[in-house]
């Protein structure tokens, strides 16, 4: 795994992260994108950084942030001391983060965080082939000590039993968006994929003597069911219907977070 000891001797203080809001998240997780993938483009205007907030590929869940959601965000991340304004050669302002002495990584380890950043909880699988365009990781037993050194820094989550399969978040979520995610994914335990293989690639199982015990509050003792057979449903349409739950799910978590913030600013909390 190598090391970016620029970025690390850079900071001259201990990592200072903290869970943060969908928003913060979302424009951390681009400007490191954008200058893993695009560096001529990189530091990033305001305007920059809102078309990167709501691109369609490599996002979820998909965002329509406007230019004041976007500022704030920038601000808020300026306070933490994860983003800094920079001068540039033209009249617009550019940003560039801070993150790899905020979350105190290195470069690797940064490439998987901003997957995570960028698309929250996925298996492992996933997160290699996604990360992997911005660092090459060669296969899982890579990405492994990658992922174990991350969890010893708490920046890491499992959300599901360990192995080939196992879905991992970030650890930046807010509470209650943690343990929504944990209850979601407790509660898919029977349409639990079966394991990833080195690229990302995967073929659902429905077998309970093959399905993985999920962790979580939800999760059973013992086997685990196995789904119902409805005749004329192939096990891809199984996979379609839980990527749709899935992303259904993080959009009602999305509305409800929303929806606090709301109440909280017309005082109904």
């Amino acid at each position: 795994m190598s090391t970016n000891s620029a970025n690390l001797s850079d900071a001259g203080t201990a990592p200072r992260w903290q869970p943060i809001g969908s928003h913060l998240r979302r424009v951390a997780g681009v400007l490191v994108e954008k200058a893993k993938t695009v560096p001529d483009s990189y530091p990033m205007t305001l305007n920059a950084i809102i078309t990167g907030c709501n691109q369609k590929n490599n996002r979820d869940p998909h965002m329509e942030l406007n230019e004041e959601q976007v500022q704030q965000a920038i601000e808020d991340l300026r306070q933490l001391g994860a983003v800094i304004e920079v001068q540039s050669s033209g009249r617009v302002p550019k940003y560039k983060h801070l993150l790899y002495q905020w979350l105190g990584v290195d470069e690797v380890e940064m490439a998987v965080m901003t997957e995570l950043l960028l698309r929250g909880a996925q298996t492992i699988g996933e997160l290699r082939g996604r990360a992997s365009r911005m660092n090459a990781i060669a296969d899982l037993q890579v990405l492994q000590p990658i992922l174990t050194s991350l969890t010893r820094k708490n920046l890491v989550v499992e959300i599901t039993s360990a192995g080939r399969g196992q879905v991992v978040s970030h650890n930046l979520f807010k509470e209650r968006e943690m343990a929504e995610i944990r209850a979601r994914f407790a509660g898919m335990a029977a349409l639990h994929p079966t394991p990833i293989d080195d690229d990302g690639d995967s073929t659902p199982t429905y077998s309970g003597a093959h399905a993985k015990p999920m962790s979580g509050p939800h999760a059973g003792h013992g086997s685990t069911p196995a789904a119902p057979v409805v005749p004329g449903v192939t096990r891809d349409m199984f996979s379609e219907l839980q990527v749709d739950v899935s992303e259904l799910r993080a959009e009602v978590s999305r509305l409800r977070e929303e929806l606090r913030q709301l109440k909280t600013q017309v005082g109904l909390d």
